[in-house]
C-alpha cells in the first residue's frame, strides 16, 4: 500500500528535528536555506548528511562549488529559520541581512551565534526523490554554549531538561 504525501508530512511533524541553516558562497554570493534534514553520518572521518530540495539555489551552489556550512541555530533564532525557509519572500543574498554573519576561514556563511558550525567538503551525493542528499567531510567546526532550536508538529521549541 502506498503512502500518501500528506500521511507522510502528518507522520513527520511529529519527528522533532534540530533547525539549522546550510550555507555555501561563490562569486561573493551566498545562498543558504532552514533544513531539519541533517544529521551525523559517522565519527570516523567526521561527517554530516545534508537533504536540500533540488529547486532551491543553495542546493545549486554546493552541488557547483562542493562545499557548505551547517550553523545549528539557538533556541531564539526562530527569526533566521524563518527567513532562511522563505517567510517574507525574502530570497538569495538578502537572507543574510537578518542575524549575525560572517565568513569561516574558508569564505562560507556562518552565525556567530550558532551552538554549533560545521564547515564541510562534499565527499558523495546521491538522488533521492526531489532532493539531493550530500555527505559533507567536517573541515572545520566551532561550538557555542546556547539551547538548540527544535521544530516539531509545525512549531518551534526550546530544549529543557527533565
Amino acid at each position: 500500500m502506498a503512502v500518501d504525501p500528506d500521511s507522510f508530512r502528518a507522520a513527520m511533524a511529529r519527528f522533532p528535528g534540530a533547525v539549522t541553516i546550510v550555507s555555501t558562497a561563490a562569486g561573493g554570493e551566498r545562498r543558504g536555506i532552514t533544513a531539519t534534514a541533517v544529521c551525523s553520518a559517522t565519527a570516523d572521518p567526521p561527517s554530516l548528511l545534508v537533504c536540500l530540495n533540488r529547486k532551491t539555489g543553495t542546493c545549486a551552489m554546493v552541488h557547483q562549488t562542493g562545499r557548505f556550512n551547517v550553523s545549528l541555530l539557538a533556541g531564539d533564532a526562530q527569526d533566521i529559520a524563518l527567513r532562511f525557509a522563505g517567510a517574507g519572500g525574502v530570497t538569495g543574498d538578502a537572507k543574510f541581512e537578518l542575524g549575525n554573519w560572517s565568513a569561516d576561514s574558508r569564505g562560507l556563511p556562518v552565525l556567530a551565534d550558532a551552538v554549533a558550525t560545521f564547515s564541510c567538503d562534499v565527499t558523495a551525493t546521491t538522488e533521492a526523490g526531489s532532493h539531493s542528499v550530500f555527505i559533507g567531510r567536517i573541515v572545520e567546526l566551532s561550538i557555542g554554549d546556547a539551547e538548540a532550536l527544535v521544530y516539531e508538529r509545525s512549531r518551534f521549541h526550546r530544549l529543557q531538561p527533565i
